[in-house]
């Protein structure tokens, strides 16, 4: 012990125990601190370092328990009971230790974010890397700022369901939604949610960092759901989880048929099928089957069971048969060339439909036009 004493500091520690001036044990605290913070303590140096710490934790002066803090808040070598002790005294002893410690669990941050306030809460928003439990217990708890914090962190990981939260309880927070707008990537129903509530100008930025077209803001300030929803599943590019994206439109009544025609006119097979399993009820891989495998009667069971018009029908199997008859080749801008085709083959075939997605159709071939002229110029001048 005596070895182990000697490696520690023992001057720093017998300053510790026996000094009754505040400042001169949170010197000693503070040296013995930086003393122990070092790789290569072995198990008794590491058992007597830790009992040091649980006494400083204890210390009655301030300035002992922050020199603590401050000195070791990313340290492993705090126990655990340490840090939550620490993180339940003085605010400006808990933030250090909250914003870095690797000492505490997923649990112990949602705790305290629950039950610690906004400097607490903030102080962990800030950590460098957060779960997904944490920052949905921050979403769910904590006030504007700490929210803020959170989703301004690229290090904090987020579930659909918090990032739900945090834009449903902070609507009217230009800062929160801003923040959740500038994130590296968003689940479809998040920026669907964003652009119904933005200002013009976070909408913009929106647009610009998620890769949405403009007419997705324009159709929602017209109030055309179904067209905004049809860009975002188009910017989500097909590889966010449609599965989620189709039950979220159909929770809020709008996995409709001219939605669904759209997408399917438009080449977005995969959001049709996921689209017709969440309406049938039916595994997406038996949907897939009935749509692709199974002949006339397999779409045409599985249509009728999503409870689809009947009308409509003619119009999906012809979407279904220009689908199978075209191939996507990997030659720059062969995306939107096959999209064009698809909508080109599709109207060409006598079905019912609406005028007004007609309209829509033909606007689409007009942009992919005008998008595939730029893509051809930009080749012939390199």
């Amino acid at each position: 012990m005596t070895t182990t004493r000697a490696a520690l500091g023992e001057a720093d520690i017998r300053l510790l125990l026996k000094s009754t001036a505040p400042e001169e044990r949170a010197l000693a605290a503070h040296r013995l601190c930086r003393h122990i913070d070092r790789p290569h303590l072995d198990d008794a140096e590491r058992a007597e370092a830790q009992e040091i710490l649980r006494l400083m934790a204890r210390d009655a002066a301030e300035q002992v328990r922050r020199a603590l803090a401050v000195t070791l808040k990313s340290s492993p070598l705090i126990p655990r009971d340490v840090a939550n002790r620490l993180a339940r005294d003085l605010e400006s002893i808990a933030a250090p230790l909250l914003s870095f410690s690797p000492a505490f669990s997923d649990e112990d941050l949602a705790e305290i974010v629950r039950l610690g306030g906004p400097v607490r809460q903030a102080a962990v928003a800030r950590r460098p890397a957060l779960s997904p439990r944490v920052t949905t217990a921050i979403a769910e708890h904590a006030e504007a700022e700490p929210v803020r914090i959170a989703c301004a962190n690229d290090g904090a990981a987020f579930s659909d369901r918090g990032l739900l939260k945090a834009v449903e309880r902070f609507e009217a927070s230009e800062g929160v939604l801003a923040a959740i707008a500038l994130r590296k990537a968003l689940p479809a129903s998040v920026a669907e949610r964003l652009l119904h509530l933005a200002s013009e100008a976070l909408r913009t930025t929106l647009l610009e960092r998620q890769a949405l077209e403009s007419p997705a803001a324009l159709a929602i300030a017209l109030g055309a759901h179904e067209r905004a929803s049809l860009d975002l599943v188009e910017a989500a590019g097909r590889a966010a989880d449609l599965a989620a994206f189709v039950a979220h439109l159909r929770r809020g009544g709008r996995l409709t048929a001219s939605l669904l025609l759209r997408a399917l006119a438009h080449g977005h097979m995969g959001f049709f099928e996921w689209s017709l399993a969440e309406l049938s009820g039916v595994p997406h891989h038996r949907a897939w089957l009935m749509i692709h495998d199974a002949g006339e009667l397999g779409l045409r069971a599985i249509y009728e069971r999503a409870g689809l018009p009947a009308r409509l029908l003619p119009a999906f199997r012809a979407a279904v048969d220009a689908f199978h008859s075209l191939e996507l080749d990997d030659a720059p801008g062969a995306l939107a060339r096959f999209q064009r085709r698809m909508l080109e083959r599709f109207l060409t075939r006598p079905q019912a439909i609406s005028r007004e997605d007609i309209d829509y159709l033909l606007d689409k071939i007009d942009r992919l036009t005008q998008g595939a002229a730029t893509v051809e110029e930009a080749a012939a001048a390199a």
